[in-house]
């Protein structure tokens, strides 16, 4: 770790010694593939999938070779909407190898957002679930895209989402207009029968991957990621963690998250350990049965997951003597939960950290080497050959043990937002650095606390949810004259969400309408779990809203924190 001033300025960079990876994730999943052809890679318990490294590239270059044969091509857009599955995994590698950009999708998407997402980007194909939980998706799809019944499969042509061209359902059932996967498999396996030739001239810059991140205006944004900077960013977290092959990681978080999709996937892959999903979605029964059942040495997960995972071990114990790491990240970790964790779940050597999708995941890190005061205190320092400092609203580095805005730059900072020049210049100065939008600071050592946010949205279990859109959907509601949504404690999420409406003259409305009003037009964590109805909102003399004021008078009107605090 370096500090780059005498001054003792808030600068500072990871170390250097250990070199950049320069490859594809193709390449990379090859290389594992032979280093670590009989190594368990890959169990997905909730579809009996259970594949080594071997088996996993042969899966991967069927697939790859089927989306070949099906017309797609480098650069070409390709979505992956569904929860946690085989396929997921399948789709990330094989969209890698032949060097299209996979697109990252929330399962809980409704049309409006499955819309914005896929044509924002210009996708042109789509691998989709039938259905998860609530969400039909290829129904949802039907209503979006009529012309889906009367067209042949890969050759979709609709006015809504122009450039879908080849819709791909996990499914086994057969449906007019979409391709099984299962079916571009058995062509990828024909044509590498047939000597398929693998696509020459990938680089490690290109883009690979688009991930939607809220943004402060409201509307999502496309953040494009590079080969370069997600291999990079996953082969030096795992080299702080002291991941290896001998390694079984647990990993129940969204792979449409790059909490899971880079630091359980691809960490797992370049170490060549063993990942476990214990389930398409969350659920701490089937977290901890697979840590138990699969002997697993590390688990992954978001404050809240461990919250609910202790208290199932408090009705009935398990077995996790094999545990002795894991990484706690994606929302403010309380001192307290991380001691537990240690304590109760075996994890002495676990760690958390501080990272965003604009940066390819983490910036700073803690080490199973520091003491645990560091690490329940902390987030770590900067990974190698990153750079952050502190600055104040000038853009002047602070001394260190104050507070002020975090900037990074490094190999790890994204190619841009897809399609919006104007925001990404506005993230990423003509110097590389990336303004986060979070306020921190750094002690002596390097170690950096996080204590605050510029960003104006609420992290809810780990969920970055954006207030702007939010505020924007509810201001369609006919009777909603102007619209506030700010966090508030909650013991479970870290925060919950809190609306607050100002009514039109003459209108009236109430929780139960403004709730049917989101219902499935929304997704349903950004449904407010909160409503307030007010007469004003507490403005600045520049007739901005107050939201901190706002959020603290919401907090104390809940119940949820004392009048005095």
């Amino acid at each position: 770790m370096e500090n780059n001033t005498r001054s003792r300025l808030s600068h500072f960079k990871g170390e250097q010694t250990l070199p950049l990876i320069d490859a594809t994730i193709g390449a990379a999943l090859d290389d594992a593939a032979e280093r670590f052809g009989d190594n368990i890679a890959l169990v997905v318990r909730h579809q009996q999938v259970r594949w080594s490294y071997r088996d996993l590239k042969r899966q991967v270059d069927k697939f790859a070779a089927g989306l070949w044969q099906a017309g797609l091509r480098p650069g070409d857009r390709i979505g992956i909407w569904a929860p946690n599955c085989v396929e997921w995994t399948v789709t990330q590698y094989a969209s890698a190898k032949i060097g299209l950009i996979l697109v990252n999708l929330n399962p809980a998407y409704r049309t409006a957002e499955i819309k914005y997402a896929l044509v924002k980007v210009g996708c042109k194909a789509l691998v989709f679930a039938e259905s998860f939980k609530t969400s039909r998706y290829l129904d949802t799809l039907r209503g979006l895209i009529p012309e889906i019944g009367g067209c042949r499969s890969g050759d979709l042509h609709s006015a809504e989402v122009p450039d879908l061209r080849l819709l791909i359902c996990t499914a086994s059932e057969r449906h007019d207009g979409v391709v099984r996967f299962q079916d571009v498999v058995a062509d990828g396996s024909r044509a590498i029968n047939d000597g398929f030739s693998w696509p020459r001239g990938l680089k490690s810059a290109d883009p690979i991957n688009i991930q939607y991140t809220s943004g402060t205006t409201g509307a999502p944004k496309a953040a494009t990621l590079s080969h370069h900077g997600l291999l990079n960013s996953a082969w030096f977290t795992g080299h702080i963690c002291g991941t290896s092959e001998r390694d079984a990681i647990c990993v129940p978080l969204p792979l449409f998250h790059i909490f899971g999709m880079l630091t359980g996937n691809l960490l797992a892959m370049l170490r060549g350990a063993k990942i476990v999903h214990p389930g398409d979605a969350f659920d701490a029964d089937a977290v901890l049965d697979a840590v138990e059942a699969e002997r697993c040495t590390s688990l992954y997960g978001t404050p809240t997951m461990f919250v609910s995972e202790l208290a199932r071990l408090e009705e009935r114990a398990r077995d996790l003597s094999s545990l002795r790491t894991g990484i706690i990240a994606g929302a403010v970790v309380p001192m307290e939960l991380l001691r537990r964790v240690m304590a109760e779940m075996n994890m002495t050597g676990v760690v958390n950290g501080y990272g965003m999708t604009e940066t390819s995941s983490a910036v700073m890190v803690t080490s199973p080497t520091d003491t645990p005061e560091r690490r329940v205190t902390t987030v770590g320092r900067v990974v190698p050959h990153v750079e952050a400092k502190i600055v104040d609203p000038t853009g002047s580095t602070v001394q260190i043990g104050e507070p002020g805005e975090i900037l990074v730059r490094g190999y790890s900072t994204m190619l841009g937002y897809w399609g919006d020049p104007v925001t990404t210049s506005q993230t990423i100065n003509s110097e590389g650095w990336l303004r986060t939008g979070d306020l921190g600071m750094f002690d002596g050592d390097g170690y950096g606390r996080i204590v605050g946010r510029l960003k104006d949205m609420v992290i809810r279990g780990g969920e970055n949810i954006s207030c702007g859109e939010i505020e924007e959907f509810l201001m369609r509601h006919p009777a909603v004259e102007s619209a506030c949504v700010v966090g508030v404690p909650d013991d479970k999420y870290g925060e919950e969400l809190c609306a607050c409406l100002m009514l039109k003259a003459g209108s009236h409305t109430d929780d139960r309408d403004v709730r049917e009003f989101c219902k499935g037009k929304i997704s349903h964590y950004k449904i407010p779990r909160y409503l307030r109805f007010v007469d004003t909102f507490p403005l600045t003399t520049s007739g901005k809203v107050q939201k901190f004021l706002l959020a603290k008078s919401s907090a104390q009107s809940l119940g949820l924190i004392k009048a005095d605090e």
